[in-house]
């Protein structure tokens, strides 16, 4: 096994054995939470480590990196970053997951797909626009939409712990939302929530989807 292949797997059972212990916890099953490796930045031969390791969840937030990536390595991808319009297209392309839909005019878009994708509503959590996500206000009219096309899967809600804002304080009122949320579309009722810094206090306020990447693969170099 070369010294690579041994991090990347010591790292992921760190991982696992954190999401696990969070999800006893908070009297959850860990086998309700999927972990999502984040791979951005990082080489087609640590995907390829992954996929050895029986790993195949990659999440990316760069169109123009994802998109070489997923031709070569098999695996059920997911776009988690800010969406430009004029990427839209290509991310149809490859994305199979879609993190962070925070418009009409992004639901209008994918929905114009040939693909089926499933997809998050991304929720701001401190109404700041810097990191994307709608008002709660706007969710039930976002996922009417959703909805209302033949190509999108509503999953249910996405969210980023905002800069400056304890991750306890951040996901228990996401959980609030969600709760919310999940009442008015019982079928949507997954969260991608928590990060490497976070995804424990994710976990105990509900996160089933946990996005992470440098616990597992290093430091990122800059790009």
């Amino acid at each position: 096994m070369s010294n690579r292949k041994e991090e990347i797997a010591h790292n992921l059972q760190v991982v696992k054995e954190r999401i696990s212990a969070a999800a006893k916890s908070a009297s959850r099953d860990p086998a309700e939470i999927k972990l999502i490796v984040v791979t951005k930045t990082f080489p087609i031969s640590d995907l390829e480590i992954l996929r050895e390791l029986g790993e195949s969840q990659f999440g990316e937030n760069r169109d123009q990196e994802a998109a070489p990536k997923a031709e070569l390595v098999s695996a059920t991808w997911h776009f988690q970053g800010q969406i430009q319009s004029n990427k839209i297209k290509s991310i149809c392309e490859w994305a199979d997951v879609i993190h962070s839909i925070s418009s009409e005019k992004e639901i209008l878009k994918f929905g114009q797909s040939p693909r089926k994708h499933q997809v998050f509503l991304q929720v701001s959590l401190d109404g700041q626009a810097g990191r994307g996500g709608a008002s709660p206000a706007e969710l039930a009219q976002l996922a009417d939409l959703v909805n209302e096309s033949n190509n999108l899967e509503l999953l249910g809600l996405m969210a980023v712990a905002p800069l400056g804002l304890e991750p306890e304080k951040a996901f228990a009122d996401l959980a609030l939302i969600k709760q919310g949320f999940a009442e008015q579309f019982p079928n949507s009722n997954f969260l991608s929530a928590g990060m490497s810094g976070d995804f424990e206090a994710a976990i105990k306020h509900g996160a089933t989807h946990i996005r992470v990447g440098s616990s597992i693969l290093g430091s990122r170099s800059p790009h």
